[in-house]
């Protein structure tokens, strides 16, 4: 008896909290505020942590809304608008108490990131934009009205936190190869300081410490972050008046994401061991440690309450959609606060992925997560060839700085569903799995992380999990890049390939990209004249013509990423030559689609095209 196939377009609309951005807690510890896309757009929702009520939706109108904050006193909700997906972001105030929504950067044609902060006695906010052509860190009043520049350094910048004190801010900057470095501003300017190293990177390269996720402590005298700085990621604290750096964590697994308790003496942090993670709440006194976990599966940026006795996080995993959870310190129990999992499916039984390991085309041992059907189809589709091996797809991930990870998946789960088999891999380049992996494919990028995709149909071949004549590969942004390498450079393999939101000739996407885009593209691939032929041997637009499998391409017009311009060439290129090339053009969606009705189509077309290439007679 073979499971029942789930249906897809209902699974693409179970809802889900945002786990990309970050939720915030009220300052009187009474509410939380987060983004949700339970209508079907992403909008703000409020939520009291006592489990009394439901959430309240607090914002309405065109466009998806971001990463809400909280002022000082919790009279105003200020949160990040997006209205097409060119993530030319507005910053917003909602008033609580009159139930206004006031636009703090109306007519800014610059991006401005979604990630923001008020100054602690509420009276300003700083942000990042690139209306100087690099993104650099300013400053406005809260009511809006004109900005300062705070820094303009030699990078962009990336995410901004004032300290509790006011006293100084925290700028986090890309900085050289993947690296991210954590400078100290005071409001006013002046002296300016970086965690571990020089503030400016001189003209001999030198960096400072690779540093993210920084977190103040109560106090304002500190910095809790994140390095990789001995190969998988530790937490460090920074004395920002003697510049020390002390080592808090150490042994196997990433530390990620530390939030300090409100009394100082403890840090809540995420402990990654591969695709799964926990939470950890380290005692800085005894530096002793207790490990939680919702279940299996991954656990998002938790926040100490300001009582410091429970922590509010977000957690996903394959059978469950992102949620927001409340952990008590007292006893270990969570509890869901949002249920986005309909009723009906919360006795369905998800496919669970287990981790594998295989060899690349190489050698190198390539991690990666295998979805298998919980039971074997023995259906007219499984019959229509004359071996019972059911067909397989390769899901790429994007980034390449990403991971597959244990995580909500609705076209996964329909696939395994359907009898396929999935297989995840994490490629050289991924996260999660020390600093020597995910630099290893920098400066080859389409080349040994291409090898380790390929050698995943072959390890499915060799173990005998999937017909060698029906394996095809898919992914989004950099994983629909990998896809079209694929296809190109190893052409036998594929029955289809499925690029969503691609690049395909580095020139042109080098061309057509932000500054900041550009930039990561210099440290990590080299300079497009400089490096020229390997622009054009790592670019699969150039080698259409070894392509044999029927491609689909999808894309978003207002995508500052992956531009559709870059699918639209390719669409082309394959229909002059003769190819077979299913092409869809998003009008009104950029890099991430942020309507639940248009991602409802494209998946289902994905799906659609896979179906016909891997279940025809």
């Amino acid at each position: 008896m073979s499971r029942p196939v789930m249906d897809l377009e209902a699974l693409l609309r179970v809802p889900y909290v945002d786990s990309e951005l970050e939720f915030d807690i009220s300052p009187d510890g009474a509410q939380v505020a987060f983004s949700w896309n339970a209508s079907g757009q992403w909008e703000v929702y409020v939520l009291s942590l006592d489990g009394t009520g439901s959430p309240q939706q607090v914002t309405t109108g065109p466009g998806a809304k971001f990463n809400p904050r909280w002022s000082p006193d919790g009279s105003r909700l200020a949160y990040a608008l997006d209205l097409e997906g060119s993530e030319c972001f507005d910053l917003y105030v909602h008033d609580l108490a009159t139930g206004a929504h006031r636009n703090l950067t109306p007519d800014t044609p610059d991006a401005i990131q979604p990630l923001y902060d008020w100054s602690p006695d509420g009276t300003e906010m700083v942000f990042i934009s690139d209306r100087s052509g690099c993104f650099d860190t300013y400053v406005m009043p809260a009511a809006g009205g004109q900005a300062r520049l705070l820094l303009d350094l030699p990078y962009s910048d990336r995410d901004v936190r004032w300290s509790p004190d006011g006293h100084r801010l925290a700028v986090v900057a890309e900085t050289i190869g993947q690296d991210f470095g954590v400078f100290i501003v005071s409001p006013g300017g002046g002296e300016l300081l970086a965690i571990g190293g020089p503030a400016v990177s001189p003209a001999g390269g030198r960096s400072p410490v690779h540093a993210k996720d920084p977190c103040w402590s109560p106090d304002g005298r500190a910095i809790a972050f994140a390095s990789n700085l001995h190969g998988s990621y530790q937490v460090g604290v920074y004395d920002v008046a003697t510049g020390a750096i002390s080592w808090v964590t150490d042994g196997k697994g990433d530390k990620e994401y530390p939030d300090w308790s409100p009394d100082g003496r403890r840090l809540v942090f995420v402990t990654n061991d591969g695709p799964l993670s926990r939470l950890t709440v380290l005692d800085l006194g005894t530096r002793t440690m207790a490990m939680y976990e919702v279940g299996a599966g991954v656990h998002h940026h938790p926040r100490f309450t300001p009582d410091g006795g429970a922590v509010v996080l977000l957690f996903d995993n394959p059978g469950h959609p992102c949620d927001l959870w409340l952990l008590s310190l007292a006893d270990g129990s969570t509890r869901a606060l949002t249920c986005s999992l309909p009723p009906r499916l919360r006795d369905a039984s998800f496919a669970m992925p287990v981790q594998v390991e295989y060899p690349s085309l190489d050698g190198r041992s390539v991690p990666a997560l295998l979805y298998r059907p919980v039971e074997p189809s023995t259906g007219a589709e499984s019959l229509q060839t004359s071996t019972l091996l059911p067909p397989a797809v390769i899901a790429v991930h994007g980034g390449p700085s990403w991971l597959a990870q244990f995580t909500w998946d609705p076209f996964v789960q329909h696939l395994v569903g359907r009898g396929w088999v999935v297989l995840a891999p994490n490629y050289r380049g991924s996260t999660g799995y020390g600093r020597e992996w995910q630099l290893a494919n920098r400066f080859d990028l389409g080349g040994g992380d291409t090898k380790d995709v390929v050698a995943g149909a072959d390890y499915l071949v060799c173990e005998g999990l999937a017909d060698p004549a029906r394996i095809a590969v898919t992914g989004a942004s950099y994983g629909g890049y990998m896809t079209m390498t694929s296809l190109t450079q190893y052409p036998d393999r594929w029955a289809a390939g499925s690029a969503v939101v691609p690049f395909l000739n580095w020139f042109t996407e080098f061309a057509n990209e932000r500054p900041d885009l550009q930039h990561w593209d210099r440290e990590n691939f080299g300079d497009p004249e400089k490096d020229r032929d390997l622009y054009r041997e790592r670019s699969p637009f150039f080698f259409l013509d070894r392509v044999t499998a029927p491609v689909q391409l999808i894309c978003g017009m207002h995508d500052p990423r992956c531009p559709a311009s870059e699918s639209i060439q390719a669409r082309d290129e394959l229909l002059a030559q003769g190819r077979r090339c299913d092409f869809v053009l998003y009008e009104d969606e950029g890099h991430g689609f942020l309507k639940t009705d248009n991602l409802v189509d494209a998946t289902k077309r994905q799906v659609a095209f896979l179906v016909d290439a891997l279940e025809a007679e």
